[in-house]
């Protein structure tokens, strides 16, 4: 796997203000605050620190942070294996993975944990399957510190950019 595919896949293809109904949680993904700590084939390693912004009143990591940041890093995981096995080169087409790296069919999340304010998220994504027209990925977060698992998901795309229809 291309740790450089991966990043072009999480490069904004706009800035928050120009997302019509921008909300934190686009914002936080779009700006940067989630870091590529490692990439190889079928695994990917992130890590976020979490703010206040991305925290409820009581200093606890919003769920909906940990939905999207699932979408998302699942995504890019799924995109750029595909594209690598496929050996395509998005960057000569112009073109980020965001808007190629197919449809979520299904989401599922268990949150087994809390992370507050000032926590340290790793997030380690693998790739379980990348069939002709579908990808699944498991996304565990997990607090850097103590190692202890704070939600896991499972992650499944259809696949447009390999698929017929």
């Amino acid at each position: 796997m291309d740790p450089e595919a991966v990043r072009r896949t999480l490069e904004p293809t706009a800035s928050p203000e120009d997302i019509s109904g921008s909300t934190p949680y686009d914002s936080f993904v779009i700006s940067g605050a989630v870091r590529l700590e490692a990439a190889e084939h079928g695994r990917v390693l992130f890590s976020f620190l979490v703010t206040p912004r991305h925290a409820s009143p009581q200093g606890y990591l919003l769920s909906g942070v940990t939905a999207t940041l699932a979408d998302q890093l699942g995504s890019a995981a799924i995109f750029s294996s595909v594209v690598g096995l496929s050996g395509v080169d998005l960057s000569d087409l112009g073109l980020s993975g965001l808007g190629l790296s197919g449809v979520s069919l299904e989401i599922s999340l268990s949150y087994l944990d809390t992370a507050t304010v000032g926590d340290e998220i790793e997030v380690e994504v693998k790739l379980l399957r990348a069939g002709k027209s579908v990808g699944v990925v498991s996304v565990d977060f997990r607090n850097k510190r103590t190692g202890k698992l704070i939600a896991q998901a499972r992650h499944t795309k259809y696949l447009a950019v390999s698929s017929k229809l």
